[in-house]
């Protein structure tokens, strides 16, 4: 079983390296892709700029032919929104997946546990005719998040001010703060003795109560509703990392859902206007178990432009009319706090240097029909620093540093035309294609996906087929 598997991937990652050696003599010209995700036994949907690109409806989409899909990262901060049969449906926290059947969902080890944001998401599922709580499983080793990490959420940002990260106050960076602690507490103690659980608690609340200026708080309130929510997620808890694994050598297919994405990865990202976990590929090794050399498909889901929440360094930003229409056009308001996106041209760079983290075997452009309107489209094509233009890659590690970055752009021809009803990558205007070739031609990766529109069934494929 094992020689057939590594020579397999001998030949995947073989295949992935001549496309990358022969792209040079390809500029000018269309080129396919088979790297759809779906022959992969572990693959992953990574975000490759600052969030909100768009991952949720292409896992959506590849869950139907997996058998597992897993978050591995993050918490209720992140807004996946999936447009499937008429409904609307956001997902803060539950995987993408529980939209089909017969997928197994399950939320690892490296994410942390909202329990009223998860019974609130399966409630509503439940109000939508899709009862789907015997196809999800939650890790035993998850960190619990308590009401208390959002009232510090809160405090931070408050006190930050003008400065504030543009968190979501859903309490994500206290939760993992105090994991890092050392101080949190896992869903597997909840499971055990409620008594000793309840000791934990208390002390730990009692510490954040001394360390924040003593806050009032209901402990016994929460206590109450974690005691009823202990009954009624028991079939759900599990050993998530030996199950993923037994599943895999039982021949299962797995697909790991990134919340997020790399440029607000806590080590990579535009630091410290990031989330606080790992968005990366990485993120999968510790928020799953799943051993590295295992993943054997890295899809990055990139916007056709360039959005981003809070504060930050934003080079290819528009501040003026184009970026008031991104927003209005592309309904660039976050699924999860409501608050307005910034939005700006493409910007190349940053693509380049998430991709040199994650290793992107092809990439899914979403919203293409957003630029539909433009007579001419720009791309942020190069950064130049003091003078010297940046390697692709490159990326300055301080705000200073990017924000000190001049933009080189390139013009293209926009298409004016709807492209909503086009599914295969031959129907998209001539200008389309060539958008989408430039982005190949400059980030060196393929295009496998393009989003057209919000539904599920928009989304433009190449190089083979998605029914």
């Amino acid at each position: 079983e094992v020689a057939p598997r590594m020579l397999s991937c001998a030949l995947f990652r073989t295949k992935s390296y001549f496309f990358r050696k022969s792209l040079t003599p390809m500029i000018g010209r269309s080129f396919g892709s088979t790297v759809s995700g779906f022959e992969s036994r572990i693959a992953t949907v990574l975000g490759g700029q600052w969030g909100d690109e768009g991952k949720g409806k292409l896992v959506d989409i590849l869950a139907q032919r997996f058998d597992i899909v897993a978050r591995f990262n993050g918490g209720a901060n992140a807004g996946h929104t999936l447009h499937v049969d008429g409904k609307k449906f956001a997902f803060h926290l539950l995987p993408c997946g529980m939209l089909c059947k017969d997928t197994l969902n399950i939320i690892g080890n490296g994410v942390v546990l909202d329990l009223p944001t998860m019974f609130k998401e399966l409630k509503d599922l439940e109000d939508n005719g899709l009862a789907r709580d015997d196809n999800l499983k939650i890790s035993d080793r998850a960190h619990l998040l308590f009401k208390f990490h959002k009232v510090i959420d809160g405090i931070q940002e408050d006190e930050l001010e003008e400065k504030s990260i543009g968190t979501t106050k859903r309490g994500i960076g206290p939760c993992y703060a105090t994991k890092a602690f050392r101080t949190g507490i896992r869903v597997g103690e909840l499971m055990e003795d409620f008594d000793a659980f309840s000791i934990k608690y208390l002390k730990l609340v009692k510490t954040v109560q001394n360390m924040f200026g003593g806050f009032d708080y209901d402990t016994a309130g929460e206590l109450e509703e974690l005691k009823a929510f202990r009954e009624r997620i028991k079939p759900m808890v599990t050993d998530t990392i030996f199950l993923i694994n037994e599943a895999y050598r039982n021949g299962k297919s797995i697909l790991a859902e990134g919340a997020n994405a790399a440029l607000l990865d806590m080590d990579f990202g535009t630091y410290p206007f990031v989330t606080s976990s790992a968005t990366t590929v990485g993120g999968i090794s510790t928020g799953l178990g799943i051993p590295a050399h295992n993943i054997d498909c890295v899809l990055g889901v990139v916007k056709a432009y360039t959005t981003r929440v809070g504060w930050g360094p934003f080079p290819t930003e528009l501040t003026g009319e184009i970026g008031d229409f991104l927003r209005s056009e592309g309904h660039e308001f976050g699924a999860t706090t409501g608050r307005n996106r910034r939005c700006g041209w493409l910007d190349i760079p940053v693509v380049q240097y998430s991709a040199q983290i994650n290793g992107y075997h092809s990439l899914n452009i979403s919203k293409l029909d957003i630029l539909s309107t433009f007579k001419e489209i720009k791309i942020g094509a190069r950064y130049i620093l003091n003078g010297q233009t940046l390697k692709p890659g490159e990326m300055p590690s301080t705000l200073d540093g990017l924000e000190q970055c001049e933009v080189e752009y390139e013009t293209l021809p926009g298409w004016q035309s709807d492209i909503s009803a086009c599914r295969t990558f031959d129907e998209l205007p001539a200008n389309a294609q060539a958008y989408i070739i430039r982005i190949e031609e400059l980030t060196q990766i393929p295009v496998s996906w393009i989003g057209v529109g919000p539904k599920r069934e928009e989304m433009v494929t190449r190089g083979f087929d998605n029914n």
